[in-house]
């Protein structure tokens, strides 16, 4: 079966040209759309349903630095083990450990100054952390990436912990 990248004739790399991506999932989507299919058989509109989903869900895979990095790694026989490898470097722990701290003070006045530097924060270390990814995936270091990936997902879910208290706020 084709992988994400053969399906829009990309380079497998970290490393993507956004446009080029966008350029070949529309040209994709318009080969496979409904309205292209209006007078085929019922079996022609779900094999074109199908792909279109399958573009879809390549789409969205590639287009994210997390869920790219990790489908390399996947594509290159290397296990994440999220749910079981959760060993993480100390000073990685640490800055966890003083950023949830951080978050709960922040919560707890209200604080949107304060969650808007925590945000900063993150964001900085995403982009640091997503271009060691890069490097290392593009070198061909799939085992090392991987462990990067395990830290970004931290990273990630942190993120989406500071939206859901910055949407509470809001509200």
């Amino acid at each position: 079966m084709q992988n994400h990248f053969d399906l829009f004739h990309l380079p497998q790399h970290f490393a993507l040209d956004m446009s080029a991506l966008d350029q070949a999932f529309h040209e994709v989507q318009n080969q496979v759309h409904p309205d292209k299919f209006i007078i085929a058989t019922g079996a022609e509109k779900r094999v074109a349903m199908q792909w279109a989903t399958r573009a879809n869900e390549a789409y969205q895979t590639l287009k994210s630095p997390f869920k790219r990095a990790a489908y390399l790694c996947e594509l290159n026989g290397v296990d994440l083990q999220s749910e079981s490898n959760t060993a993480m470097p100390l000073d990685f722990l640490m800055q966890q450990m003083e950023w949830r701290e951080a978050l709960e003070d922040a919560k707890a006045a209200k604080d949107i100054a304060g969650l808007d530097k925590l945000d900063a924060a993150l964001r900085d270390a995403r982009k640091t952390e997503i271009a060691q990814i890069g490097a290392l995936l593009d070198a061909g270091d799939f085992v090392q990436a991987a462990q990067g990936v395990r830290q970004l997902m931290f990273l990630e879910k942190f993120g989406d912990e500071i939206s859901r208290i910055f949407e509470a706020l809001d509200a």
